[in-house]
């Protein structure tokens, strides 16, 4: 494997949410195999800096996979080429000498363009707020087997709690559903029997929050399960519609 390669960025430009924007094409070369993507858009970023131009401003936090923040559309893929990736996981080893790289901010009418490919996502911080909590009476830690819960649900719970709502199911979905995030976080709750007190209202709150806040709705296609980082099934999109069917019939 060669140890560096010559690449051509081509990157979304845009200063603002009300600015058109525009694809901007840089050179580079010698960029090493070893770099995670982030790593080589810092090599970028210090040389647009020294050369006294605008650097390109893109989310990062723990650039472990963690955190969602490096949310970034690659070569046409939500976090670039190979799947259950985020891009700070993300190396240069798996672009070829010469390569072309289209990096696009998500494109969505939920998440407008603040710079660059840095996107507000805060409409799933009002669907957290809605309903991605539990009410509990604080005080000693309780025993952990207090609570005893099924290894399969508890499996379930964990997988759909992996989700880190980097938006990579909004940004993947042709009508910029959010119904996988919803879904996961409803989920991982109803599961758990410290989410059943609140289950019925949160589910309602949360489909209402997740529709006010301009997402779509689910196309069945698979494409947000295909392109998630982490490989939240699609199965608890089935699992959000029968909790919300529950809670609309006991209302009746």
């Amino acid at each position: 494997m060669a140890e560096s390669i010559n690449l051509k960025l081509k990157i979304w430009r845009q200063r603002n949410t009300k600015d058109s924007g525009h694809f901007e094409t840089y050179d580079m070369p010698g960029v090493s195999t070893h770099m995670s993507f982030l790593e080589m858009m810092d090599v970028l970023n210090d040389r647009l800096i020294r050369d006294g131009k605008d650097p390109v401003a893109f989310d990062h936090d723990c650039r472990e996979g963690i955190c969602g923040m490096c949310s970034m559309y690659i070569n046409g893929r939500a976090h670039g080429p190979l799947k259950g990736t985020t891009t700070c996981q993300l190396h240069m080893r798996h672009f070829s000498d010469g390569e072309t790289i289209t990096i696009e901010p998500w494109r969505a009418s939920a998440f407008p363009v603040i710079k660059d490919l840095v996107v507000n996502r805060s409409a799933f911080d009002k669907i957290i707020a809605a309903g991605g909590y539990i009410s509990v009476n604080t005080g000693n830690a309780p025993d952990a087997n207090s609570l005893p819960v099924e290894k399969v649900k508890a499996d379930e719970a964990f997988d759909a709690a992996a989700c880190i709502g980097c938006g990579a199911c909004v940004a993947t979905c042709k009508n910029a559903s959010g119904m996988l995030f919803l879904s996961a976080k409803v989920s991982h709750l109803a599961l758990l029997p410290q989410g059943e007190p609140e289950r019925k209202e949160r589910v309602m709150r949360m489909i209402d929050a997740h529709d006010e806040a301009g997402l779509g709705s689910c196309t069945n296609t698979g494409a947000c399960e295909a392109e998630c980082p982490k490989e939240i099934s699609i199965s608890h999109i089935a699992r959000l519609n029968r909790e919300y069917l529950r809670a609309g019939m006991s209302q009746e």
